[in-house]
């Protein structure tokens, strides 16, 4: 039976209550009107004002991002696994991975929204894939490509196939890196949706309730949302830190 690590969940929440506190003090301090900054007492009123809009645009941000980072993921893993199994791919498809994720991908909102007009969903979910596949397919590229040749020799000397050593060495210790990555590409999808949810607006999801928010000079709602991201981002990170606990558990080397 897996039991719980009571520090990894009381210190994550005393940081946040720490740093709400002192959010809250800063504001005080400083005096500063809800208009020009929004303390955390000002954000709750404000969440409760317009529950049901989170509910409704939280949901429609949530399932975008995980459609995108989905197939990120699939994408991504297989990519990496073309570029760790072959040095001639990697050294073909690195340059060209390295070059699209230097593009901003606030420039190719606009490009997408126009090649694919009325495809909201559809725009919405493709950023949120490209924008995050990229640190997934490098981080199983390194991990297959740093595989020991040793255990490769002696697996194949035994008579093993090429698909027994990847399915038993190699894939199992692409683990640790790759879910590092993923949990590096949970935010990087969160970032790619609300790009477009702001960018490119079509009336849903929380990137339209804070650009709302912004046009109305909103400040209590326009944090309201940020945290609701920050609330999203980190309840996807720890399903992650979930998966990782039960697929790659055995990486862990910390101290119990």
């Amino acid at each position: 039976m897996m039991r719980i690590n009571w520090q990894k969940v009381f210190v994550p929440l005393a940081a946040m209550v720490v740093l709400l506190l002192a959010w809250e003090w800063l504001v005080w301090f400083k005096g500063w009107p809800t208009f020009k900054m929004a303390a955390p007492s000002d954000i709750w009123p404000a969440f409760l004002r317009f529950q049901h809009l989170f509910w409704e645009y939280g949901w429609q941000t949530l399932w975008r991002t995980v459609a995108g980072l989905g197939l990120a993921v699939v994408f991504g893993t297989l990519i990496g696994m073309i570029m760790g199994l072959s040095r001639m791919m990697n050294d073909a498809l690195y340059p060209l991975l390295v070059g699209f994720n230097a593009i901003p991908k606030a420039t190719v909102v606009p490009v997408v929204a126009l090649m694919f007009i009325g495809q909201h969903d559809f725009n919405t979910v493709l950023i949120a894939f490209l924008i995050s596949f990229f640190p997934i397919a490098v981080s199983v590229a390194i991990g297959l490509s740093t595989l020991e040749p040793e255990y490769r020799d002696i697996l194949r000397s035994l008579g093993a196939s090429r698909f027994t050593v990847f399915w038993k060495i190699a894939l199992p210790k692409t683990l640790p890196e790759f879910f590092g990555a993923l949990k590096v590409a949970v935010t990087l999808a969160f970032i790619g949706t609300n790009l477009v949810e702001i960018i490119a607006p079509h009336g849903r999801g929380l990137g339209h309730l804070f650009q709302s928010a912004q046009i109305n000079s909103d400040f209590p709602l326009m944090f309201a949302v940020l945290i609701a991201l920050a609330a999203l981002g980190i309840f996807l990170y720890y399903i992650v830190v979930a998966l990782e606990r039960i697929f790659a558990g055995w990486a862990d080397r910390a101290p119990s």
